[in-house]
């Protein structure tokens, strides 16, 4: 029993990362139409720019990771200004400026920081016990803080006029448009709240995991079958499937082992999109 129970922490712990992420690839996708492929290269910045910040300049890892989340966001609002605004009608050229674009950034970081893992713990140690029952404190942190940004994507999208504005550009965008939502504010905005939030996601857990130039890849497949599973475009459907895939894989990686554990999130997501193509959410397509 304490075994199940120390395996749901976890699940609980990695469904709130794996949340940050899919919440911000599913804005991206849900207002921009665009699939960001660049989304796990935003996760790796945040980790090296925090290691950068607290390691390198040596400020309190807290106010590093806050300026890591700043600064991924800031390159976010850069990016769709600059390049995707130029190209946002077209996907397939979207899909190839953001792979092209975390093409640039892996590069970058190999040149930088090498391609090994640098020392980058987590500045929190110990673990918390009760009974048989024990969850790290590094995870735990995670948690906490990982829950305070959801709950605060929430109210951003479902509280304010903001997020009235930006859920009616991902409806209706014409309709929108013409009562006199602006575009040109609204989609940067859109894509620098969604890379902030991967470079939250990275600043919060490399130190735990690990940091390397080409972590990003498995944060991108990952994110993507999340917001598959959740349905595309829908931010409480993203947020659903992020616990359930963290709570898969935790129980699955106990008792099946990592290859099966893999297995099994497939197959769960093979007969989700069986039973309901749209995913857990998601809205059935028109029919012509």
């Amino acid at each position: 029993m304490d075994g199940i129970i120390t395996a749901g922490l976890i699940g609980v712990s990695l469904g709130a990362q794996y949340a940050l992420l899919a919440l911000g690839f599913t804005l991206i996708f849900g207002i921009l139409g665009v699939v960001n492929f660049a989304h796990g290269g935003f996760y790796v910045l945040g980790g090296y720019l925090t290691y950068y910040f607290s390691a390198s300049l040596g400020l309190p890892y807290a106010l590093a990771l806050l300026l890591a989340v700043l600064g991924s966001g800031l390159l976010g609002y850069l990016l769709e200004t600059l390049i995707l605004e130029r190209v946002i009608k077209d996907s397939q050229s979207t899909l190839m400026v953001t792979l092209g674009f975390y093409l640039i950034m892996t590069t970058a970081f190999v040149v930088t920081f090498g391609p090994e893992a640098p020392q980058f713990p987590f500045p929190v140690t110990g673990v918390w016990r009760h009974g048989g029952v024990y969850f790290p404190y590094a995870n735990l942190i995670v948690l906490m803080v990982s829950l305070l940004a959801i709950v605060f994507v929430y109210w951003l999208v479902y509280r304010t006029n903001v997020g009235r504005s930006l859920r009616a550009m991902s409806e209706e965008r014409q309709v929108a448009s013409a009562l006199g939502m602006r575009t040109k504010t609204l989609f940067p905005f859109a894509f620098a709240l969604a890379t902030g939030l991967a470079g939250l996601t990275g600043g919060l857990v490399t130190p735990i995991l690990s940091l390397t130039p080409h972590i990003g890849d498995p944060v991108l497949a990952t994110s993507f079958l999340i917001v598959i599973l959740g349905g595309l475009g829908s931010v409480t459907g993203a947020t659903v499937a992020a616990f359930i895939v963290g709570m898969v894989e935790a129980y699955s990686a106990v008792y099946l082992g990592g290859s099966k554990g893999a297995l099994a999130l497939f197959l769960l997501v093979l007969v989700v999109l069986v039973v309901k193509p749209s995913g857990l959410m998601g809205k059935e397509a028109r029919k012509a």
